[in-house]
């Protein structure tokens, strides 16, 4: 199971996830707009290592988070370049070959841009906790407990701080299924230097 978690406009809940990571070592892999760098690169001091030892991957989901169906090539190219360059610069690594279209909306002509880049692979998902808007932590949980299953890509986003207050039923929930959290490069073989 991979853990995916996008966005992060929410201070709290970006500081919950980081902490997350770094008290439990799960494996997570983080897709940050980089609108919000105000937010994530206060915990890049904190990431750096997480990614270093190849628990936490970031991934390319655009700066500005802007559905790319209703962009000209130049505009997709040009938001997936500057996204890449906050990454490099603030994490240390490339989030090459995998992208995340925003909404999960792209065709042919937006993952052909893409590929051009460097992002080969397109990231969608599986299951999803249905936080990018405002859940309640009844309704969060019951969408954890319906995808949070083997096998499964399952998005989350790091954008209101419910999701924070269930971190310890979350991992109870992985160890009773003896679920094993893993990045996309162990799920898929790829890795940053080969794509």
């Amino acid at each position: 199971m991979a853990l995916t978690i996008d966005d992060g406009y929410d201070p709290e809940t970006v500081a919950g996830y980081v902490a997350f990571a770094a008290h439990t070592r799960i494996p997570i892999t983080f897709s940050p707009n980089g609108a919000y760098q105000h937010v994530w690169n206060a915990h890049a001091h904190q990431l750096r290592p997480l990614i270093e030892a190849g628990q936490v991957q970031i991934g390319n989901h655009t700066y500005t988070h802007l559905d790319l169906l209703t962009r000209t090539d130049g505009q997709i190219s040009a938001d997936i370049e500057r996204n890449e360059g906050w990454i490099q610069r603030t994490f240390g690594t490339t989030s090459r070959p995998w992208f995340r279209p925003p909404f999960g909306r792209h065709s042919a002509r937006t993952d052909a841009v893409a590929g051009e880049l460097g992002f080969t692979r397109i990231l969608m998902w599986e299951g999803s906790f249905g936080d990018s808007r405002l859940l309640t932590p009844q309704v969060l949980l019951g969408e954890a407990r319906k995808w949070l299953t083997g096998g499964r890509i399952v998005l989350g986003h790091a954008n209101h701080p419910t999701v924070i207050h269930l971190f310890d039923q979350l991992l109870g929930l992985i160890h009773q299924r003896r679920l094993d959290p893993v990045t996309l490069d162990t799920m898929f073989g790829t890795s940053r230097a080969v794509g």
